[in-house]
């Protein structure tokens, strides 16, 4: 039944990956209440697949179509669709799924190696430590996120008061439910994740929907020459190590490891003059990074109970839903769920270099599907899914009412994704604080007294300056100008 739903969440990953605009954050969110009938080991193998399978379906549309269908995947479209137009889509597609596979494997290999002695060291963690690493987490999405840091500061913020809706764990106390019995509990994670990231994306593509022409009806010779495969080896190398690295990070790691592997590519690189030209490298180093960084990305998720992206965030999620408490007693008490999620990740692999390469044809035809026939059903399966959760109207109007600020959001260039980390995190921390202040009978120097607790407080720190600097040098500038 595992192999079934992996194989089941990889070919929704690569579905929703050729499909523009329907992201993984997105379907995931949509997903999770189907979840809830699941084992536990069977719906994060599902989902895991969906995310890692995603990163190859948006490679297929950004070749073929010269639309990326997955923010990953915006980079490989520069060479990528410049190849299909030499007649090359197939040797294009095969490189992309090779550089995948492979990088997909490695990245397995590396989670399989170090997450397991990382969880060791987390076990010695203490609430004041992990107190620490959350607020090293968040600010470090400050770092990465895009646009403006106050913006992002502010999604942050909200966040973290949103998570405090509810009853106090402690006193029992309601907060800021505006003496609604149905906000008792909490806002739900599920109507959150798919009013931001579900209808406030229908929206956004209903607006923003381009016209999409077919390149190439036919995809004939697949298989690379032999200079090709000399050129592809060290790009699909050096990009398994960057996305391996940077997967990790917090952030969207595989697009931060995607654009870092094509930038380093174009200075390493003996035909750099080729690149936007349809250079075979442009293809196999970005889709390297970003299948390698997809699957590292689970590391600090399954060791910490940390995630690096929304995506991960929705993963905790759900694992919180099945009743496992995220973070290093996940290994030891859980070893099926955890070497059942790495195995799967290898199985899925080989199962995406099946589904991609000889079912190419089918997937270029769901492109041509225009968005207006695809979204109503997308909205229906959103109404249901919220309103299964707990049989209550109520939770759907504030999905609906989630859409709303999304757009909004959108409209005014925040990022979501910072909102959900701290959504999350935010409970998390405040049980951790409390704790730490229980136990060091309300000294706050606890944080600062204990080494590795000071240290991430110090990276934290760091993160932030790191952050505003750009920021300080814009308004120096301007100052400047105007004097």
């Amino acid at each position: 039944m595992n192999l079934l739903y992996c194989l089941a969440g990889v070919f929704l990953g690569t579905l929703i990956g050729v499909l523009p605009g329907l992201g993984p954050t997105a379907t995931i969110a949509m997903l999770l209440p189907i979840t809830f009938t699941l084992q536990p080991v069977s719906s994060l193998i599902m989902l895991a697949g969906i995310y890692y399978g995603s990163q190859y379906g948006g490679s297929t549309t950004s070749i073929l179509v010269n639309v990326p269908g997955e923010a990953a995947s915006v980079v490989t479209a520069l060479d990528g669709y410049q190849m299909a137009r030499k007649g090359r889509a197939g040797v294009a597609l095969t490189t992309a799924a090779v550089g995948s596979f492979f990088a997909g494997t490695v990245a397995t290999v590396v989670l399989a190696l170090f997450a397991p002695p990382l969880a060791e060291i987390a076990l010695k963690f203490g609430p004041a430590e992990f107190f620490s690493l959350m607020v090293l987490g968040l600010l470090a999405s400050l770092v990465l996120a895009r646009g403006s840091l106050l913006h992002a500061t502010g999604m942050v913020v909200l966040g973290l008061l949103m998570g405090l809706v509810g009853s106090d764990v402690n006193t029992g106390t309601q907060r800021f439910t505006f003496d609604l019995p149905q906000l008792a509990d909490g806002i739900g994670f599920v109507v959150v994740a798919m009013g931001m990231f579900g209808l406030a994306e229908i929206v956004r593509n209903l607006e923003n929907e381009d016209d999409r022409s077919l390149l190439v009806s036919k995809i004939t010779n697949l298989m690379p020459s032999k200079e090709d495969w000399k050129r592809m080896i060290a790009p699909v190398l050096r990009g398994t190590a960057i996305g391996s690295v940077l997967g990790i990070l917090p952030g969207s790691g595989s697009i931060l490891g995607s654009f870092a592997a094509y930038a380093i590519e174009k200075k390493v690189s003996k035909n750099s003059a080729e690149f936007g030209q349809g250079a075979i490298e442009g293809v196999a180093a970005p889709e390297s990074a970003n299948n390698a960084g997809a699957q590292t990305s689970f590391i600090p998720m399954l060791t910490l109970g940390i995630p690096s992206n929304p995506v991960m965030a929705l993963m905790i999620g759900a694992m919180i839903i099945q009743g496992i408490q995220p973070g290093p007693s996940v290994i030891t008490e859980q070893p099926a769920l955890f070497w059942g999620i790495i195995v799967s990740m290898w199985i899925g692999n080989l199962f995406l270099v099946i589904l991609n390469l000889p079912m190419v044809g089918m997937w270029v035809k769901l492109v041509s599907v225009p968005y207006q026939y695809l979204f109503p059903a997308i909205l229906v399966f959103c109404g249901i899914g919220v309103f299964s959760l707990n049989n209550a109207e109520f939770d759907v109007y504030l999905m609906a009412l989630f859409g709303v600020i999304g757009y909004i959001f959108v409209k005014l260039d925040c990022e979501p994704a910072p909102m959900l980390l701290a959504f999350i995190l935010g409970p998390m921390m405040e049980e951790y604080l409390r704790r730490a202040l229980l136990l060091s009978r309300g000294n706050p120097m606890v944080f600062l007294e204990r080494p590795i607790s000071a240290t991430m407080l110090a990276l934290a720190a760091i993160a932030i300056i790191v952050a505003s600097l750009p920021m300080f040098y814009k308004k120096r500038e301007e100052t400047f100008r105007d004097d």
